[in-house]
């Protein structure tokens, strides 16, 4: 892999958390050096994704699993065999990347924004890859 582009992996301890994995971000951010570019953060789970919501208020993250669970209920009229269909649809609902912007060293952030790693059909070992970009010119 280039210099650039670092693989973690995530324990999860639950079924369905939030984990953030913003310090993870600026600690490849500072190591890269980049002052001004973009940050992506991948995850290559089909039952997992990525997103950015507040880091204030723990509630937040419980309101917002609890959300997901009234749309995509964990026990449903599903036909996938596995029975983890109700983690697709959030997987795919919350999205595999997002990418962030740098400016000045620093990623372009909220006051109250984190990035946050969404397990959905946990416990388990997973892996987050994040690329940092520099702009070109």
């Amino acid at each position: 892999m280039d210099n650039n582009l670092f693989e973690f992996q995530i324990t999860t301890k639950n079924s369905q958390e939030f984990v953030d994995i913003t310090y993870l971000v600026n600690d490849i951010l500072k190591k890269s050096g980049v002052e001004n570019g973009i940050a992506v953060v991948y995850c290559p789970h089909t039952t997992a994704g990525i997103t950015i919501n507040e880091n204030a208020d723990p509630d937040v993250v419980r309101d917002m699993i609890l959300a997901l669970n009234k749309v995509f209920p964990i026990k449903g009229d599903y036909k996938h065999f596995e029975g983890n269909s109700h983690a697709h649809l959030k997987s795919s609902f919350m999205g595999s990347e997002k990418t962030i912007i740098i400016n000045k060293g620093k990623l372009l952030l909220g006051t109250w924004q984190s990035i946050y790693f969404c397990e959905f059909d946990g416990p388990r070992s997973r892996k987050v890859f994040i690329k940092v970009m520099r702009d070109l010119g």
